[in-house]
C-alpha cells in the first residue's frame, strides 16, 4: 500500500528502465488499493513487533554465548564460498562444519545487521526532522528511503533463498526448524536377549 502510493523505484541503466517497483499490473492483480494511510498503520504496528523480536534475539546471543557460532570470523568468507559451490554440486568436499556452515554464519549475521538497518533507516524517513543527524549521515531523505526499500527487497531475496534450502534439506530439517527437535528413525534390532536364547545361553 506505501509503495503503491508513490511508486518510484526502478531499475536502470544509462537511463533505460529495466524494472520497474513495483509494476501496476502487480497491485492491480493483488487488488491492492490506494489507502496509503491504512498501509502506514499497519506497517508501524509491525514495525514495533519487529523491533522487539531484534532486540530480544541479539541480547539473547549476547548473553547465551550463541554469538560465537553465530559470528563470522577470519576465513568464513573464502570457505563460504566451498560451501556455495557444494550446494551447486560443483565441489564435493565440503569444508568442516560446526553448528553453522561458514554461508549461515554470514548470512545470519547479515540478516542481523539489515534488521538495524531497516530500524535507523525507518527512523530516519519516519522522523526526518527530529532525527535530522541520522536522516543526514543517510544521504538525505531519499537516499534514506531508497536504502530502506532495497533492504525490504533483501529481507525478501533472504526467505526465498531460505525456504528453498530447507525445502531441500527435506520436511524433517523444516519441522526441527519450528519445533526445535528432529525425529530421528532408528533402524529395527534384534533385541540381545532374544539373540542369547537362539544362541542357547543363558541371559
Amino acid at each position: 500500500m506505501i509503495y503503491w502510493a508513490n511508486a518510484v523505484f526502478s531499475v536502470k541503466i544509462f537511463g533505460y528502465e529495466l524494472f520497474h517497483f513495483f509494476p501496476a499490473w502487480f497491485y492491480e492483480y493483488l487488488g491492492i488499493p490506494f489507502r496509503l494511510a491504512e498501509g502506514l498503520q499497519l506497517h508501524f504496528f509491525f514495525m514495533w513487533l519487529f523491533l522487539i523480536n531484534d532486540i530480544a534475539y541479539v541480547l539473547y546471543l549476547a548473553i547465551s554465548g550463541e554469538w560465537r557460532a553465530t559470528l563470522p570470523f577470519p576465513g568464513s568468507f573464502k570457505r563460504a564460498i566451498v560451501v556455495t559451490l557444494h550446494d551447486m554440486h560443483i565441489v564435493k568436499k565440503l569444508p568442516p562444519q560446526g553448528k553453522y556452515n561458514d554461508a549461515q554464519r554470514i548470512a545470519y549475521t547479515g540478516v542481523i545487521l539489515m534488521g538495524a538497518g531497516s530500524i535507523l533507516t525507518g527512523l530516519a524517513i519516519y522522523k526526518p526532522t527530529q532525527t535530522a543527524f541520522l536522516t543526514n549521515i543517510l544521504g538525505g531523505y531519499e537516499w534514506a528511503r531508497w536504502d530502506h526499500f532495497w533492504l525490504m527487497i533483501a529481507f525478501v531475496g533472504f526467505f526465498v533463498v531460505r525456504v528453498v534450502q530447507v525445502a531441500i534439506a527435506g520436511w524433517s530439517n523444516f519441522r526441527s526448524m519450528i519445533t526445535g527437535y528432529e525425529a530421528v528413525t532408528i533402524e529395527n534390532k534384534i533385541p540381545v536377549s532374544s539373540l542369547n536364547e537362539t544362541e542357547g545361553e543363558a541371559v
